[in-house]
């Protein structure tokens, strides 16, 4: 097993400095330690880095939630369409 340590920030880019001094610190960034199989760090490593559309792993790893968020997102909305069109056809207005 590999380790691969994400951070997390709001906005772009990154500034070190001690966020200990703003009350809501923990809006402005996180991390997380995620345990990868040897596989699938290799994956992180082939799509990040020098003659990748990823600089970092971070940044990979970051793009791959927000896809999945906006998956989850537009199922979410198609569902809700759905269920309003069933709605429609069984009468219910």
């Amino acid at each position: 097993m590999a380790n691969i340590d994400v951070i997390c920030h709001l906005g772009q880019g990154c500034i070190r400095m001690d966020l200990s001094i703003f009350p809501w610190r923990n809006d402005l960034s996180s991390s997380i330690n995620l345990s990868l199989t040897d596989e699938l760090r290799a994956f992180v490593d082939a799509n990040s880095g020098d003659g990748t559309l990823y600089a970092t792993p971070s940044e990979f790893m970051r793009d791959l939630l927000r896809q999945h968020k906006s998956r989850q997102e537009a199922a979410a909305a198609r569902d809700a369409i759905l269920e309003g069109y069933h709605d429609a056809i069984d009468g219910r207005i």
